[in-house]
């Protein structure tokens, strides 16, 4: 495959991703078979949230999109600034505000448009002074070097084709001594290539998600340290339901048992710190 169709490819996906989470933020409440459901208070219960995490932020930040919970991991105090990589409606966006105080600060990063106007719209109504949102792709983030103490993600990553690019990011805007902590979607086998090339599995969180080793593989080329498995939760009742019914007769057609494959779907919550003094050989 030569870069142009890969570049083409790449956009291609972006497209499709922003056009269905656009529609996941008009439509303004939980998902639809097709997209990470983990907007009912079992699931938000399963993936580690609280019932109370869900009542502190405004009505309608909670949108359904998470695989884990990310901010269990980070530890936020007081003052910190943190980045959010596709923020959404804001619901760890605003969860991590109420952890930094009115000394720090939460940036959340979002390319859909449609998700930046409910964001701030949540912002607003909730009274947020200390958070901000703001367009962009999280593989070319709009923020200066060595500019946050903390990037939290949750089940983003595996939507962007470049991972590595996303990482280098990472690496680029953490302060030294910076930490990130990612929930994300990753796999424990390759997926049959009916569901890996489809569309709608993609934007089921499934079909762009990496293999476990490579993934974290991925985090530690960007010269991320101490990197540590916090979560390994099986994602794969909430994976299985997340693929369009029309993908599933497509794989039982085909021969595809759709349930043994969902079972190698993992939910994983990363943790890594960028080191004080790069290591050799290495930019950061």
């Amino acid at each position: 495959m030569t870069s142009t169709s890969t570049t083409k490819r790449d956009e291609e996906i972006r497209r499709i991703v922003r056009d269905r989470y656009a529609e996941i933020a008009r439509r303004g409440g939980g998902c639809s078979p097709g997209c990470c459901d983990a907007g009912s208070t079992d699931v938000v219960e399963e993936i580690g949230y609280s019932k109370s995490d869900v009542s502190a932020v405004p009505a309608g930040a909670n949108l359904g999109l998470g695989c884990g919970a990310p901010l269990t991991a980070a530890a936020l105090r007081s003052g910190e600034t943190v980045l959010d990589l596709g923020s959404g409606a804001g619901f760890d966006a605003f969860l991590a505000a109420k952890e930094v105080g009115e000394s720090g600060g939460v940036i959340g990063i979002d390319m859909t448009p449609e998700m930046l106007e409910r964001a701030r719209r949540n912002a607003e109504v909730g009274g947020y002074r200390n958070v901000e949102f703001r367009a962009g792709r999280i593989e070319a983030l709009p923020l200066e070097d060595d500019s946050v103490d903390v990037v939290i993600s949750n089940c983003v990553i595996n939507l962007v084709p470049d991972k590595a690019a996303v990482y280098g990011e990472v690496a680029r805007v953490l302060r030294p001594g910076g930490r990130m902590v990612i929930s994300d979607v990753v796999l424990d086998a390759p997926l049959p290539a009916a569901i890996a090339e489809n569309v709608l599995a993609l934007t089921g969180c499934v079909a762009g998600a990496a293999l476990r080793q490579e993934y974290l593989h991925t985090i530690a080329a960007a010269g991320l340290t101490d990197i540590e498995v916090v979560a390994d939760r099986c994602f794969g009742e909430i994976a299985l339901a997340a693929i369009p019914p029309e993908l599933l007769r497509q794989a039982e057609a085909a021969g595809i048992d759709a349930p043994e494959v969902a079972r190698t779907v993992r939910s994983l919550t990363v943790r890594a710190r960028k080191p004080v003094t790069a290591p050799r050989g290495t930019s950061v």
